[in-house]
């Protein structure tokens, strides 16, 4: 062969690469193929999960387009919740009874197609969003059918259904400018309290990101507390107004206390603290004895543990409580005097005490604290020591006070 002659391949194939070549979609094909097993069964879910399992349908690629099928019969248009051409069924939960009854089997049936085919669960979260983001296009009656199912889903635990997926796209400002959203979390909130607790029902709208933003589902000109209780206490929901006024009870504390520590902190006049108190006890309602355990755990909380030893923090408890020590009664004497306050405040004092190693051995001093500033009264201190009924420490601090109470009745006695 000549040095100038190519190499040539004779008799020999050049393999051509292969191209991944992706087959069409064909959703109308597949909601055709499962309408079809719903006619074949009639409506039968038992029947149908069996022939749905030993089918070769593409469900990884069509997961949306199954569940369309299961709410509304078949398959709905992209983006919407119109019906889009091709076969459909009677069967649907839009199409049945608007009684949990009748919907809980739907749910028991999804379920048990999660558990052979769980990558679903993400189609379910799609359809479920994409139908409650439009609520307005569905009729009153088909609303309360969806509310259900939802309520039913969470309640049975269907397969690890995330509640934020499901609750954040309600909160849209049109859906709930017309009521929408109210009337749908109603009807959600009373059947899942059927089978399950308020903690139960609160722990979802933790997770669903939804508990701190209750009145959000109220319309813009009905967004207040008032209304929130009318509204539940009529549909019979006690117990979620029950809960809503507590948590509106613990922030307004809470933001007393704040205002409270601020003042102090600053070592503002008492006078200004006490204004400063009965506008929020006038505007919260707060009882006196709610305010009586804002105002004494601010005075400890102000305390600076900086000591180098028990003792030196000891002193420093004492001075600041000697310091402020008129303040917890004087804040409500301005509503209510008597012994009820002094008593609670004893009861306060014995658990701080209590609870708090640097405190356990200030207990009769911080007594004979409070009785040499005249806000515990001597009839106040002897009932705690003869029938006081709070237990914890109760006999360690009643022998501590043993030696004040013994000069208080002999002083009695002298009178």
């Amino acid at each position: 062969m000549s040095s100038k002659e190519r190499p040539t391949l004779g008799g020999t194939r050049i393999k051509t690469r292969k191209r991944n070549i992706a087959a069409p979609l064909d959703p109308a094909a597949f909601s055709d193929a499962v309408v079809q097993i719903y006619l074949d069964n009639a409506g039968d879910l038992e029947l149908i999960a069996k022939s749905i399992e030993s089918s070769d349908l593409n469900f990884s690629r069509y997961g949306d387009t199954f569940f369309e099928v299961v709410f509304t019969g078949g398959r709905t248009q992209p983006g919407t919740t119109k019906p889009d051409e091709g076969d459909r069924h009677p069967y649907s939960i839009i199409e049945c009874e608007p009684k949990r009854e009748v919907i809980l089997p739907s749910v028991i049936y999804i379920q048990k197609i999660l558990r052979r085919r769980p990558f679903l669960i993400k189609n379910l979260e799609n359809v479920m969003r994409r139908f409650l983001q439009s609520l307005e296009l569905f009729e009153e009656n088909e609303r309360k059918k969806l509310a259900i199912f939802t309520a039913l889903a969470f309640s049975q635990k269907l397969s690890g259904l995330p509640p934020e997926t499901v609750l954040q796209p309600l909160l849209k400002d049109n859906l709930v400018a017309k009521g929408l959203v109210l009337s749908f979390m109603t009807d959600f909130f009373k059947e899942y309290l059927i089978d399950n607790s308020l903690d139960d029902l609160i722990s979802i709208l933790k997770r669903g990101k939804v508990e701190d933003n209750l009145l959000d589902f109220f319309p813009p000109t009905k967004r207040s507390n008032e209304a929130f209780s009318e509204h539940f206490s009529k549909e019979g929901l006690v117990a979620l107004v029950e809960y809503n006024e507590k948590k509106i009870f613990e922030v307004k504390l809470k933001e007393m206390k704040a205002a409270l520590t601020t003042q102090i902190t600053e070592e503002a006049d008492t006078s200004e603290v006490i204004e400063t108190v009965k506008l929020r006890v006038r505007d919260a309602k707060l009882p006196d004895i709610e305010v009586v355990r804002v105002v004494w755990d601010v005075l400890m909380d102000a305390v600076q543990w900086s000591g180098k030893n028990q003792q030196q923090n000891a002193n420093a408890a004492l001075r600041q409580f000697q310091r402020t020590a008129d303040e917890p009664m004087d804040l409500c004497n301005y509503r209510l005097a008597g012994g009820k306050l002094e008593l609670e405040l004893m009861y306060k004092v014995q658990m701080q005490c209590y609870e708090d190693a640097k405190l356990m051995k200030l207990f009769p001093e911080i007594v004979r604290s409070l009785y040499d500033q005249d806000v515990l009264a001597e009839d106040t201190i002897l009932h705690w020591f003869r029938k006081g009924t709070n237990p914890k420490g109760r006999q360690t601090f009643v022998k501590a006070l043993e030696p004040f109470v013994n000069w208080l009745e002999e002083a009695e006695e002298e009178e």
